[in-house]
């Protein structure tokens, strides 16, 4: 069992926060098919920002009390991440998460997410900073580097278990590496070893084969699952499964399809039409890429201008009469 602070989590296996795409409705469908724990789309630390109606959104909770309620930050300012990571606690985070990890061009031009794992000095300022300024527990989320010369995750790893970090995920590419290559499994290998915290371990985990092979290989307290969750969230109910040694019976397409619409029908609620429109196209466009549709099928899905015409669009295609 993985425990953080307080918190007691029901799985190991974890999903990773993803801006664009771990909103309240996809956490929501996450958690139901067994994540122990997911994290909200980063929020800058600028808190003069935090009026507008994307980070009010962001920083909705899910009704689920099993899984602590988690916001992950984004800043390159010690003081600005403190304060709000003070802020996201009283406004009801049970965890703060410390974005370290994030490749974006527009985030490390600003110095934040990856960028910072190029300062040590800085790192080990904001991390004492902010657990300083909250009671809840604060994780942290990093890369194994800036670029293939300058690899520190396990020093970084070293400094956040002495700054009081709560547990620590690893995406196992540097940030010059992005998406691309192979994942640096044994980098986290050697983090678990050297660290007591928990380690949740995290990149290319898009099969159960994938999942139980690098929790084995890297020894890792939990599995994070990003990108392979994207329009297959009963991946991670599989994982789980696979994890505990129990059987689970693959989705049929009915199945599979109730979920999307669950999904679909879940924006609409939260987004409003106008914007759950648009945002439907592209957690939908995952789903039918992962489903094997042809490009076709989903630029028909893209063309669809009201909620009737989408939700019908999902019940057709599960009794098969899409045409």
């Amino acid at each position: 069992m993985i425990t953080i602070g307080p918190y007691h989590l029901p799985s190991q296996v974890l999903l990773a926060p993803m801006a664009g795409v771990t909103d309240l409705p996809f956490r929501q469908l996450c958690q139901a098919s067994g994540a122990g724990l997911t994290t909200s789309e980063m929020v800058i630390a600028k808190t003069e920002h935090w009026a507008s109606e994307k980070s009010r959104l962001r920083f909705a909770a899910t009704d689920n009390t099993k899984v602590p309620h988690s916001i992950q930050i984004v800043g390159s300012d010690a003081q600005q991440m403190a304060n709000a990571a003070k802020l996201a606690a009283d406004a009801g985070a049970e965890i703060i998460d410390i974005n370290m990890g994030c490749p974006a061009k527009k985030v490390c031009k600003k110095a934040a997410g990856s960028a910072l794992m190029r300062d040590e000095r800085l790192v080990a300022e904001i991390l004492a900073a902010v657990i300083a300024n909250v009671s809840v527990p604060v994780t942290l989320k990093i890369r194994t580097g800036w670029d293939s010369e300058h690899k520190n995750a396990l020093h970084i790893a070293h400094i956040a278990q002495e700054s009081g970090i709560a547990a620590l995920a690893i995406h196992g590419r540097t940030r010059a590496c992005r998406f691309v290559g192979e994942v640096e499994y044994d980098t986290i290998a050697a983090v678990k070893q050297a660290i007591d915290i928990p380690v949740f371990a995290n990149g290319d985990i898009n099969t159960v084969e994938q999942a139980l092979k690098v929790a084995k290989y890297t020894q890792a307290d939990g599995i994070m699952i990003g990108r392979g969750a994207q329009g297959q969230p009963w991946l991670i109910a599989q994982i789980v499964a696979a994890m505990a040694n129990d059987a689970f019976i693959p989705l049929s397409l009915t199945q599979k399809c109730a979920l999307m619409l669950d999904h679909l029908l879940a924006m609409h609620q939260f987004y409003g039409e106008f914007k759950g429109l648009r945002l439907a196209r592209k957690h939908m466009a995952a789903y039918l890429e992962k489903l094997g549709l042809e490009k076709t099928i989903r630029q028909q899905f893209n063309r669809l201008d009201s909620v009737d015409a989408q939700t019908v669009f999902v019940k057709q295609l599960a009794h098969k009469t899409l045409v």
